[in-house]
Protein backbone atom coordinates (compact mmCIF):
# COMPACT_ATOMS: atom_id res chain seq x y z
CA UNK A 1 0.00 0.00 0.00
CA UNK A 2 1.35 3.82 -0.78
CA UNK A 3 0.38 6.36 1.79
CA UNK A 4 0.05 10.28 0.53
CA UNK A 5 0.05 12.44 3.75
CA UNK A 6 -3.44 14.91 3.25
CA UNK A 7 -2.71 17.11 6.08
CA UNK A 8 -2.17 17.96 9.59
CA UNK A 9 -3.82 19.39 12.69
CA UNK A 10 -4.04 20.15 16.11
CA UNK A 11 -6.87 19.47 18.42
CA UNK A 12 -6.84 21.34 21.91
CA UNK A 13 -8.21 19.68 24.43
CA UNK A 14 -8.14 22.24 27.49
CA UNK A 15 -4.67 23.79 27.36
CA UNK A 16 -3.00 20.91 25.88
CA UNK A 17 -2.18 20.64 22.04
CA UNK A 18 -2.04 17.09 20.57
CA UNK A 19 -1.00 16.76 16.51
CA UNK A 20 -3.05 14.78 14.30
CA UNK A 21 -1.67 13.54 10.62
CA UNK A 22 -4.09 12.29 8.11
CA UNK A 23 -3.20 10.14 5.44
CA UNK A 24 -4.79 8.39 2.36
CA UNK A 25 -3.71 5.11 1.74
CA UNK A 26 -4.17 2.84 -1.46
CA UNK A 27 -4.95 -0.59 -1.48
CA UNK A 28 -3.85 -3.37 -3.49
CA UNK A 29 -6.95 -3.52 -5.60
CA UNK A 30 -7.21 0.59 -5.92
CA UNK A 31 -9.60 1.05 -2.79
CA UNK A 32 -9.04 4.41 -0.97
CA UNK A 33 -8.49 3.96 3.26
CA UNK A 34 -8.19 6.92 5.08
CA UNK A 35 -5.79 6.73 8.59
CA UNK A 36 -5.24 9.23 11.25
CA UNK A 37 -2.01 9.35 13.39
CA UNK A 38 -2.95 11.11 16.94
CA UNK A 39 0.56 11.69 18.82
CA UNK A 40 0.00 11.88 22.51
CA UNK A 41 2.95 12.00 23.24
CA UNK A 42 6.04 10.86 21.82
CA UNK A 43 5.91 7.43 23.01
CA UNK A 44 1.51 7.14 22.89
CA UNK A 45 0.52 7.28 19.32
CA UNK A 46 -3.02 6.08 18.30
CA UNK A 47 -3.82 5.12 14.55
CA UNK A 48 -7.50 5.27 13.30
CA UNK A 49 -8.81 4.11 10.06
CA UNK A 50 -11.55 4.65 7.84
CA UNK A 51 -13.55 5.01 4.56
CA UNK A 52 -13.55 8.78 4.45
CA UNK A 53 -11.61 11.75 5.67
CA UNK A 54 -15.03 13.58 7.27
CA UNK A 55 -16.00 10.23 9.52
CA UNK A 56 -11.98 10.20 10.38
CA UNK A 57 -12.39 13.51 11.46
CA UNK A 58 -15.45 13.32 13.93
CA UNK A 59 -13.99 10.25 15.97
CA UNK A 60 -10.53 12.14 16.37
CA UNK A 61 -12.54 14.72 17.72
CA UNK A 62 -14.23 12.21 20.16
CA UNK A 63 -11.37 10.06 20.90
CA UNK A 64 -8.89 12.72 21.42
CA UNK A 65 -10.56 14.18 24.25
CA UNK A 66 -11.42 10.85 25.83
CA UNK A 67 -8.24 9.15 25.91
CA UNK A 68 -6.50 12.29 27.67
CA UNK A 69 -9.03 12.27 30.27
CA UNK A 70 -8.53 8.52 30.87
CA UNK A 71 -5.02 8.35 30.59
CA UNK A 72 -5.48 11.25 33.48
CA UNK A 73 -7.59 9.21 35.62
CA UNK A 74 -5.82 5.92 35.34
CA UNK A 75 -2.57 7.65 36.36
CA UNK A 76 -3.44 8.82 39.59
CA UNK A 77 -2.99 6.65 42.48
CA UNK A 78 -5.90 4.98 44.09
CA UNK A 79 -6.87 5.48 48.15
CA UNK A 80 -5.99 2.42 49.70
Amino acid sequence: MLRKFLKAEKVMVENRKVKVKYWELRTKRGARRYSAEILISPEDCIILDDDSVSNLEARTACLVPATLYSRLISSKPTAA
